[in-house]
């Protein structure tokens, strides 16, 4: 069982809305409004302790996951939140040993996750152009321990003449255009590499996705992930008041290799909806049907 030691990062718990991440140290005492949080009463107990403030409060002292330090990355922008980051990371099969780039730092948190999951063998190389925000990011990803997988280079690969990589599994954009380095991003992936791009707005989904298409991606998807939280009570379960709603649209996107004589076939057309006839049978799974017989 791992014990806390001097300089761990330790998050305080009270209840959801009420946790502090901070690093241990024998003469921080930290006041808030449920008590003085004593750090000396943490040090040498394992993780997931209690403790009792002034107050006669209960707090835990848990060890902080990537998803508590990605909550609580200091913010220069707009950070992905994790229901987002949950499902880019299943969408393009992100897994150790590949090799991203990301056009955008900010604030670092989505680095920090994506360095979280690529170790040890995987890397992230990330391209900002304000150092400010690089200074934040790079504060962010050293609290969470995940340095040795990020390299963060200032440049703009709007203008850049030369591409810093090549090969990548993963291109992830984002930035308020992101149409603009379809081709760059297209020059640095694989074959069948994939193209993420957050955006806020569906206008930008828009010209995103106009910008796919002219540069030979395909397996092109644009989606909003809805989280709803339940408050699970014995005799009293209900969903919460508070909710995230609305954070980002993602679009996702795979380089194709596509010969020009084959491109005509694949000129945008309007698919119409389709209509189930009354003679089709249920499109209900094969599997849940088969153990109904």
């Amino acid at each position: 069982m791992r014990k806390i030691k001097q300089d761990d990062y330790v998050l305080f718990f009270y209840n959801d809305s009420k946790k502090w991440l901070m690093k241990a140290a024998p003469k921080q005492q930290f006041h808030t409004h449920v008590g003085i949080i004593d750090h000396k009463k943490v040090i040498g107990k394992p993780f997931g302790s209690a403790i009792k403030t002034n107050k006669g409060k209960i707090i835990f002292a848990l060890e902080p996951t990537i998803y508590d330090f990605v909550m609580k990355s200091q913010r220069s922008t707009q950070i992905v939140y994790p229901k987002d980051l949950g499902y880019i990371a299943a969408r393009i099969g992100l897994q150790s040993g590949q090799k991203i780039v990301e056009i955008g730092t900010g604030s670092g948190s989505f680095t920090t996750f994506l360095a979280s999951i690529l170790k040890p063998k995987g890397h992230v190389y990330t391209y900002d152009v304000d150092e400010n925000f690089m200074a934040i990011a790079r504060k962010n990803i050293e609290k969470a321990g995940m340095s040795k997988y990020v390299t963060m280079t200032k440049l703009d690969l709007k203008t850049a003449k030369k591409m810093p990589q090549k090969d990548v599994d993963v291109v992830i954009v984002d930035l308020g255009d992101p149409w603009v380095v379809v081709p760059q991003a297209r020059k640095m992936l694989k074959g069948s590499g994939a193209f993420v791009a957050i955006c806020p707005t569906m206008n930008q989904l828009e010209k995103l996705a106009a910008a796919l298409r002219q540069n030979d991606f395909f397996d092109i998807e644009c989606t909003e992930q809805i989280v709803r939280t339940i408050e699970a009570r014995d005799g009293k379960t209900r969903h919460s008041f508070r909710a995230i709603g609305h954070t980002t649209y993602v679009a996702f996107a795979r380089k194709v290799i596509t010969p020009a004589s084959l491109r005509k076939i694949l000129a945008p057309v309007v698919e119409q909806p389709e209509i189930e006839s009354e003679e089709t049978e249920s499109s209900e799974d094969e599997s849940l049907s088969s153990l109904k017989k």
